[in-house]
């Protein structure tokens, strides 16, 4: 069975409407992470194959995969630590449960 391009699109939608969904569901700012997370990986996805199928033998979406990879990790640690300053002032990492802001 060979691998199409269609076959990473759909991976890649999957993953973007999990993301989407996780994050306007979820009240936990840990899972509101992992969703953003999500998202970028799909958009990483969508990097890699197009290069691979419309610029075969180039790097070009190669290298944008790899700046979105370092703009996650960026992401991760500034989210990181905005989730543990807030979870020290309020001691909770639920949206519904910051409303007010000790400080």
């Amino acid at each position: 069975m060979e691998i199409h391009v269609i076959h990473y699109l759909v991976i890649s939608t999957i993953m973007m409407f999990c993301g989407i969904y996780g994050f306007f569901t979820r009240k936990n700012l840990l899972a509101l992470l992992i969703s953003v997370e999500l998202m970028l990986n799909a958009t990483n996805i969508n990097f890699a194959v197009f290069n691979r199928y419309l610029f075969p033998g180039q790097l070009e979406g190669h290298f944008f995969t790899l700046f979105g990879i370092a703009i996650a990790a960026a992401e991760t640690a500034v989210a990181i630590a905005i989730i543990i300053n807030v979870y020290r002032n309020v001691k909770q990492v639920l949206t519904d449960d910051i409303t007010d802001m000790k400080g």
